[in-house]
């Protein structure tokens, strides 16, 4: 008796790493003393008879091609608390093969673009919502039929060569070349798809504008993005709840410009980063906030209440093809000039790749917007809801100035400050004001804090 169950044990041992080895998942071949037969109540099962004395039940998963095949719907991903819908912007059209992570539409919000990539490779076999149509969180958007691995179009040169050594891995396809890749499955290259169906974004106004002959009066209609719409309904508001007043001044650019000359390069070489004037107007805000905390403020509507902060967080206003975004630069009070500088540049390059996430530009006490880089000489910038004050900052251009009895020529910049009425009165905007001109005249302001 004790000999005849170790027989089976061994003969169970011996079938059992066969089947880890692939020879008997389906019955498609019969292993010696074992018979496969399907059972009655899973049909992913198999019971295996060894020598017609003891039943194991085997359970497997099935890996086919039709598992890769699978289609799936793709929903909106969720906003952010402030926004509850967006519109979409399509990139990709019916019948397109996208790879994973593959942008194949825009959600475009009030505040930023939210990009929907491809969960996996496959082809696009519906679209759900129109183009320029309304989504919410959750909204199905496209259905995808998954396809496995993408189409390498480099490897088939390489194939053949590394064809013999990987021979015995897939031993269940004849083809080892296209057993990894099944682009033969989905409808890649259909020509029943023409270029023509792909979805364009919004309109394509100027196309027919050189061909206009002279004297034709001709006009056309674009319809406004929802973050134009959104910028504009938040001005409007500035105007109407805000009692805006301006105050200006003017700054000598000579030292800072001194400064940078001398210290660009060493700064480069061991921040790996460029020094800019932004720098040194938003380290001049944070040390004439705390100078001043009511331009820091805010006031409550609802409780009729002043809210102090005692965080510093500046918005820095750039502008994009499609609107003016605010990207937060969080903590000021405690950052130097190079921390900063690192700071403005991961914003700059996220808004030029489109991917500032809402949380990016969340919050903020206190906005800086810098038209100088436009070229402009003066202007009288609005403020950012709900805060209290806006910096404007504008261009570089020599002046001659009186200096120490004599008229000399320098580099000279206009600021203006826009401020809450209601909050801050005269005398602390034009001090704050003076406080910003003196650290960006002399930055050693900052270091004696005077």
């Amino acid at each position: 008796m004790l000999s005849r169950s170790r027989c089976v044990s061994r003969a169970f041992s011996r079938s059992l790493s066969a089947l880890q080895k692939g020879n008997c998942p389906l019955g498609r071949r019969s292993l010696p003393g074992v018979s496969l037969c399907q059972g009655p109540g899973c049909p992913d099962s198999r019971k295996i008879v060894f020598n017609n004395t003891s039943v194991f039940s085997v359970r497997f998963f099935r890996t086919t091609a039709v598992c890769k095949n699978d289609v799936i719907t793709v929903k909106t991903p969720a906003f952010a608390e402030s926004v509850t819908e967006g519109d979409v912007r399509w990139e990709k059209a019916v019948g397109d093969t996208v790879a994973e992570d593959e942008v194949v539409c825009e959600i475009e919000t009030d505040k930023t673009s939210v990009q929907v990539p491809s969960p996996a490779h496959g082809v696009i076999e519906a679209l759900l919502v129109p183009d320029g149509g309304k989504v919410e969180g959750g909204t199905p958007l496209f259905t995808l039929r998954k396809t496995g691995a993408a189409p390498a179009k480099p490897k088939p040169a390489e194939a053949p060569a590394a064809a013999p050594k990987a021979e015995p891995a897939p031993s269940a396809a004849p083809p080892p070349p296209a057993a990894p890749m099944p682009t033969r499955m989905p409808p890649v290259p259909s020509p029943s798809q023409p270029p023509s169906s792909k979805p364009v974004s919004a309109v394509k106004p100027t196309a027919a504008a050189p061909l206009a002959e002279p004297g034709v009066r001709t006009e056309h209609r674009e319809k406004m993005n929802r973050m134009r719409q959104r910028i504009a309904q938040r001005l409007k508001e500035a105007q109407n709840t805000c009692a805006m007043l301006t105050t200006f001044n003017e700054i000598d650019m000579s030292n800072i410009q001194e400064m940078r000359a001398r210290h660009k390069d060493a700064f480069l070489k061991k921040h790996n980063l460029k020094l800019g004037f932004m720098s040194a107007f938003v380290k001049a805000s944070a040390f004439a906030l705390q100078e001043q905390p009511i331009v820091n403020a805010v006031i409550d509507d609802s409780t009729k209440e002043v809210v102090y902060r005692d965080y510093i967080d500046i918005s820095v206003a750039v502008a994009t093809p499609r609107g003016l975004v605010v990207p937060v630069i969080r903590n000021v009070e405690t950052m130097n000039y190079a921390d900063i500088e690192r700071t403005i540049s991961e914003l700059g390059e996220k808004a030029r790749k489109n991917e500032l996430a809402i949380e990016d530009m969340d919050g903020g006490t206190f906005t800086i917007s810098n038209g100088g880089v436009f070229g402009s000489l003066f202007g009288t910038p609005i403020i950012n809801p709900p805060q209290s004050a806006i910096l404007g900052m504008h261009a570089i251009f020599d002046r001659p100035v009186a200096v120490g009895g004599k008229v000399e020529v320098r580099p000279m910049m206009f600021v203006a400050l826009t401020y809450d009425h209601r909050l801050i009165d005269g005398r602390e905007a034009v001090t704050f004001l003076r406080k910003i001109k003196a650290a960006v005249e002399d930055p050693r302001v900052l270091l004696l804090d005077l």
